[in-house]
């Protein structure tokens, strides 16, 4: 299976396993939030923790599917505002805990989550737009400040796990990921032991005071992302990254 879910003293950890990059089909995504759905309201759980095996934590949507079948968009699209706004109203605290890359829709999974922990090493990116794509801005926005939210969108460059954690994007930094999946553990464990109600509502209230409301937002930037993916630059995109070579983009309009 490629996400795996366990329940051990009141702490869900789902685990990304997708070789070898851990890139979700429009299925994928769509169990994902279902799953995440399913935990939010099953009262022996506490707290969540989502963790990945492989290189990587994950590096967004499955390329080739799109390239196979086109028509997958709006299945990739709705998998992935799902999953997001799963994690964003889950009523139980999500923990992301990551490794490698953070790429494309990991982004969003990162972004929609309460606590963010990561190894030194790795790497938060939106690489969509040399993919001929478009995605993952609300979410960015999320995670750093305006100046590195544009730049990282429109050159298509990752920030550091470092460089984040400077932000205050990371709640801390560990060594490897035997290190990282402990300190993720301890954090579920201490929440775990809080009033389910305060908790509950603790984080109703957290996203209530945002200053904008991310799961909307997403939604909106979708209809660009459609806009963009129905363009030759945009199947261009897919077609250099599966043929991996440097895409030669013209369309203007």
């Amino acid at each position: 299976m490629s996400v795996n879910t366990s329940i051990n003293n009141g702490i869900a950890e789902i685990v990304l396993d997708c070789p070898p990059v851990n890139a979700l089909n429009s299925q994928e995504w769509l169990d994902l939030a279902i799953n995440i759905d399913n935990l939010s309201y099953n009262d022996e759980v506490r707290a969540i923790i989502i963790t990945a095996k492989g290189k990587g934590f994950c590096a967004g949507v499955d390329i080739k599917e799109l390239q196979s079948d086109p028509t997958k968009i709006n299945q990739v699209n709705d998998g992935c505002w799902k999953t997001a706004r799963a994690i964003h109203v889950c009523n139980i605290p999500v923990i992301s805990a990551c490794h490698g890359f953070v790429l494309g829709g990991g982004i969003l999974i990162v972004g929609a989550s309460d606590i963010v922990l990561s190894t030194e090493d790795a790497y938060f990116g939106l690489p969509e737009i040399d993919r001929g794509a478009l995605g993952g801005g609300a979410h960015l926005s999320r995670l750093f400040p305006l100046q590195a939210v544009r730049k990282m969108m429109l050159t298509g460059k990752p920030i550091s796990a470092t460089r984040a954690f400077e932000y205050g994007s990371i709640e801390s930094l560990h060594k490897d990921k035997t290190s990282l999946d402990k300190a993720a553990m301890e954090v579920a464990e201490d929440i775990a032991t809080k009033s389910p109600l305060a908790i509950k509502l603790a984080k109703k209230a957290l996203n209530q005071i945002e200053n904008s409301d991310v799961d909307e937002n997403y939604k909106s930037e979708q209809t660009f992302t459609l806009e963009l993916y129905k363009s030759k630059d945009s199947q261009e995109g897919r077609d250099a990254f599966v043929e991996k070579r440097d895409a030669n983009f013209k369309d203007a309009d």
